[in-house]
């Protein structure tokens, strides 16, 4: 059986959506498992992760995975944001 999903994600700026794509990018090129594969592209503000796998279980454990991955990374940006010495009192 083969199981296929597609998640469309849209970002705020497009420079959030540039982090977020390049700390994806390297997971795609050596999956962990040979049950499953992801592409990751962008356009404009959007993310778009399209799943391939042998089975339903393959692809649920793959579309958390990269969720997981994504949700950290939105959260290391706006931490980042935060933090930034312009926003910072003297």
């Amino acid at each position: 059986m083969k199981a296929e999903a597609i998640i469309q994600l849209r970002f705020s700026s497009k420079k959030q959506l540039k982090v977020v794509l390049e700390a994806l990018k390297p997971e795609t090129k050596t999956p962990a498992t040979r049950r499953s594969r992801v592409q990751v592209n962008g356009e404009g503000n959007s993310l778009t992760l399209s799943f391939e796998a042998t089975d339903t279980s393959a692809l649920r454990a793959a579309i958390n995975s990269y969720l997981r991955q994504t949700s950290m990374a939105i959260n290391i940006i706006r931490l980042m944001e935060e933090d930034s010495p312009i926003k910072r009192p003297i």
